[in-house]
């Protein structure tokens, strides 16, 4: 995926969570907002637990599919992965390149070679690059899809350590 299109994405995934688009379609038949309102009188406010109909023919992302509607967390969900997958060479006491992923502190120093990771931009962070080249792991199962789709979540939401 190129760096436009991921852009492009992202800022359509935020932009039908901004518009309160929800994984589960809403009959066309709920709605409490009326069809059609007076032009001379103003807008009502819309209660927070209003609900919308989308239209029928446009397909509502699942949840996976928007990294800004899923809140992703460090300690549990990120770091489990890396326990998993990276610890055989980045864990303990003796590291690979100077990578350490024991915390995160020590994940986003870096490595000998620099920073790993670019938070807000999966694209250009060399963790993400290594996995999806096949790179990383070197030994071991490879991170499965989802697996690098929560590091990619995770990355894309500022790298946050919650």
């Amino acid at each position: 995926m190129t760096k436009t299109a991921l852009t492009l994405f992202v800022l359509f995934a935020i932009f039908l969570t901004a518009c309160g688009a929800s994984a589960t379609p809403v009959p066309a038949t709920e709605t409490s907002v009326p069809a059609s309102l007076p032009t001379d009188t103003a807008v009502p406010s819309i209660e927070p637990t209003a609900t919308f109909a989308l239209p029928t023919d446009t397909p509502v992302p699942a949840a996976s599919d928007t990294p800004a509607a899923v809140a992703v967390s460090f300690a549990n969900d990120v770091m489990p992965i890396l326990q998993s997958r990276c610890f055989n060479c980045h864990g303990g006491d003796d590291v690979k390149e100077g990578l350490s992923f024991a915390s995160y502190t020590t994940l986003m120093a870096g490595s000998i070679n620099g920073p790993v990771l670019v938070p807000g931009d999966a694209a250009n962070s060399l963790l993400i690059q290594q996995i999806q080249n096949g790179k990383m792991p070197k030994r071991g199962p490879k991170l499965t899809p989802a697996q690098l789709q929560i590091l990619i979540d995770w990355i894309l939401a500022g790298a946050l350590n919650n």
